[in-house]
């Protein structure tokens, strides 16, 4: 196990672990339930999580290799691609080779893609807000600059391991 440094505050301990007072079940929880209702309401569009989420994320940013989504969506390539053949049998993704760069696949929404992809933000806003009922706007912000705060800390947890094991 690479020797990283102990964070200054030590919020859990061996002893006194409680899965329910874990920040990361707490977190996993949340998106179990999160994808489980957005999943439901897109019922109708025919989209699980896993189609909806990349289609959604290449309306948003503009990204399109497998590369990029794989990235962005924290999600093994391989089945990426396995979900994008199902969207590609849908109608819904097409895929253009690069002719700059033969191994690069372009790929874009289609008409029914935009369509199929149209009711996810509305369909987040909705079950987001309803998540957060009872907070203010003020603990809203707070939320978010913990959580970001919590992800940068991740971040330079996992290049420290990184650094670490390649040390090694």
């Amino acid at each position: 196990m690479p020797d990283v440094p102990v964070p200054p505050a030590a919020f859990y301990a061996e002893d006194r672990f409680c899965r329910q007072d874990s920040v990361g079940y707490l977190m996993r929880r949340i998106i179990q339930l999160l994808v489980t209702e957005v999943d439901h309401r897109l019922g109708d569009v025919g989209l699980t999580n896993a189609q909806w989420a990349p289609l959604f994320t290449m309306k948003k940013t503009g990204m399109s290799t497998l590369a990029e989504l794989s990235r962005e969506l924290r999600t093994d390539p391989g089945a990426l691609t396995r979900t994008l053949d199902r969207l590609e049998a849908k109608g819904l993704v097409s895929r253009q080779r690069s002719t700059e760069d033969r191994r690069v696949v372009h790929l874009a929404l289609t008409a029914e893609g935009e369509e199929a992809v149209a009711p996810v933000p509305g369909v987040l806003c909705e079950v987001m807000n309803a998540y957060l009922a009872g907070f203010t706007q003020e603990e809203w912000r707070t939320l978010l600059d913990m959580l970001r705060r919590m992800e940068a800390n991740a971040e330079a947890f996992r290049a420290r391991s990184d650094a670490a094991g390649s040390a090694e």
